[in-house]
């Protein structure tokens, strides 16, 4: 079994434009003379890797809390797309991933409405990718709607560089934040042997 760490480190991640960055505040430091080290720690809930809950775009929608976890655990496939993703570039990705319901995108790819719209009617459970946003970064809230609406995970800000196309076991749940938008996650990929 190998198992690739696809998360960003917290505390120097890539920040979406306008959210604040992460904070790190020693409380204790054994160091200084402390019996322990202790250390807080304020963030946004869209830092670095993290899972979009429909209640981000949807006012009334679901919190991160209430997200199913088969929809960011289970069989997943990594596919390499780079720039925008129209609905046959969807249509080509979902035909390699052969029915696999967690789809991680490698590369610069960027999410149309009319791409998400093919994902959403495929019945995805996830769409990961290695932008801070599965859509374009300038308009954000369209390919949200639609597939934060349809039930699909939105897993955004993983690193795929060292990791080949194929499938994969995926873990990535979110913290479990009552009423939350959105939560931080380390998101794994697990490579497994035959019988295992």
């Amino acid at each position: 079994m190998k198992i690739h760490d696809i998360s960003q480190e917290v505390f120097s991640c890539r920040v979406y434009p306008g959210d604040p960055a992460p904070q790190k505040q020693t409380l204790s430091s054994m160091q200084d003379g402390a019996l322990y080290n202790l250390t807080a720690f304020s963030m946004c809930a869209h830092n670095g890797t993290h899972i979009d809950a429909p209640r981000h775009f949807i006012a009334d929608g679901g919190a991160v809390d209430e997200m199913p976890l088969e929809n960011t655990v289970g069989e997943a496939f990594v596919c390499a797309f780079d720039g925008d993703m129209d609905a046959e570039g969807a249509r080509t990705v979902l035909a390699r991933a052969e029915g696999i319901p967690r789809i991680l995108l490698k590369g610069t790819a960027v999410v149309s409405p009319e791409a998400a719209e093919e994902f959403a009617a495929a019945g995805v459970r996830l769409i990961a990718s290695e932008s801070q946003s599965v859509g374009d970064e300038n308009a954000p809230m369209a390919v949200h709607k639609i597939l934060l609406s349809a039930g699909v995970a939105l897993l955004e800000g993983v690193r795929l560089g060292g990791v080949e196309e194929g499938r994969y076991l995926l873990c990535a749940q979110p913290l479990k934040l009552k009423g939350a938008d959105g939560a931080p996650c380390r998101a794994l990929l697990i490579e497994t042997e035959k019988g295992e």
